[in-house]
């Protein structure tokens, strides 16, 4: 693939997948990208995972046959972009490999070198000159690891973002960007908000062109709707206006009261999403959760606690950060309900969140009461 006249793209895509970092799930498979800029020097960006060592190499040898890369970029350390680094450098014994100092430390981990023989370590404003096209680095700690940089080339305007504006899916996979990258950003780098604006304000600064994420699409055209989405998402403001709700039931009642709650809240036009915690994947009900503005948790006293799957629910929120949403309880037990006290003991640490004054208690099964419970709660999110 060619990215401009001198860029292109020698990076792999894998269906074999089934489960991205051991938990998301990824239909579409997963793209591991890395590309090459031809110029007076060659730099070769970032490595992929360690199942396509040889597919990767095959990819750099067609763009560049006989000659020899003389850098190899490193933005992030993570296995599925850094795996072949020991092999790109044992194939390419003259080139020198370019990456910040935490990451040469995680080298020594990974690899029991830290190539101090052969090594340029890069920092916050400095520069690599190929010739023509010059790379500035940009340090980007915590997004979503410490060692993480970026670089900016000024020739082609392209930014290298490491794993940011990044998405699930191999990219031959035909798909639409926003729906796969918000559930990449919430799930994998959710918890690092303020990192990802501190990264945001760096770029505001850069002419770009031409987005060259580690996963996903390469983007070069309507850069702003992706920059508004990560500016959305990385300060956790409401994204659309809706109602998740979250349930999990054993025998059915609790999920008839929460498919009760959706069917009022349609009826009164408003955008519903619901999640059986048990059979949904975790991932998206956890996007939904960030991405709509209110938040219902339904679930049934369990162990004089909640439901398993309600209470890893809630730790995947609170680890991310939750926060600027209003939330709603709906709470069952047969004889001793005590979810919603629960849930909201598990909410505590969470910032800026507006709880209902209407929640529901349901008493082993639906009754006049409980349903007229749920008609209040609906209203009041209906507002």
């Amino acid at each position: 693939m060619t990215i401009t006249n001198d860029i292109r793209y020698v990076g792999v895509n894998d269906h074999a997948v089934d489960l991205f970092e051991g938990q998301y799930v990824v239909p579409n498979g997963m793209s591991y990208n890395s590309y090459v800029i031809l110029d007076e020097k060659v730099a070769v960006m970032d490595t992929v995972d360690q199942h396509f060592g040889q597919e990767w190499l095959a990819n750099i040898r067609e763009v560049l046959g006989d000659k020899q890369p003389d850098y190899l970029v490193v933005h992030h350390m993570e296995p599925d972009h850094s795996a072949n680094i020991d092999l790109f450098l044992n194939t390419y014994p003259n080139a020198t490999v370019v990456s910040s100092m935490k990451a040469f430390v995680m080298m020594q981990g990974f690899f029991g070198t830290d190539y101090a023989d052969r090594r340029i370590v890069v920092g916050e404003g400095d520069t690599l000159n190929l010739g023509k096209h010059v790379l500035t680095f940009v340090t980007a700690p915590m997004v979503h690891w410490p060692e993480v940089i970026v670089s900016y080339d000024t020739c082609d305007k392209v930014l290298f973002s490491a794993d940011g504006f990044g998405k699930f899916g191999a990219l031959d996979a035909d798909e639409p960007w926003d729906c796969e990258a918000r559930r990449y950003y919430i799930g994998i780098v959710g918890k690092y908000g303020a990192q990802v604006q501190a990264l945001l304000k760096k770029a505001a600064t850069l002419d770009i062109a031409i987005i060259c994420p580690l996963h996903g699409p390469i983007l070069t055209e309507n850069l702003g709707h992706y920059l508004n989405k990560y500016d959305i998402w990385s300060s956790y403001a409401v994204e659309d206006e809706g109602v998740v709700i979250a349930y999990t039931s054993v025998y059915g009642h609790t999920k008839a009261a929460a498919l009760l709650l959706a069917e009022k809240l349609e009826a009164k036009g408003v955008k519903v999403s619901v999640h059986d915690l048990a059979r949904t994947d975790m991932a998206e009900a956890v996007e939904d959760a960030f991405r709509y503005s209110k938040l219902v948790l339904a679930t049934t006293t369990y162990n004089g606690d909640v439901f398993p799957f309600m209470k890893e629910y809630i730790h995947h929120l609170t680890e991310r950060s939750y926060k600027n949403r209003t939330v709603a309880f709906m709470e069952n037990g047969s004889w001793a309900p005590v979810a919603a006290k629960v849930m909201a003991k598990m909410l505590e640490g969470s910032k800026n969140l507006t709880f209902t004054e209407n929640n529901v208690k349901i008493l082993c099964a639906l009754s006049a009461e409980s349903k007229a419970q749920i008609e209040a709660l609906a209203e009041e999110l209906s507002k």
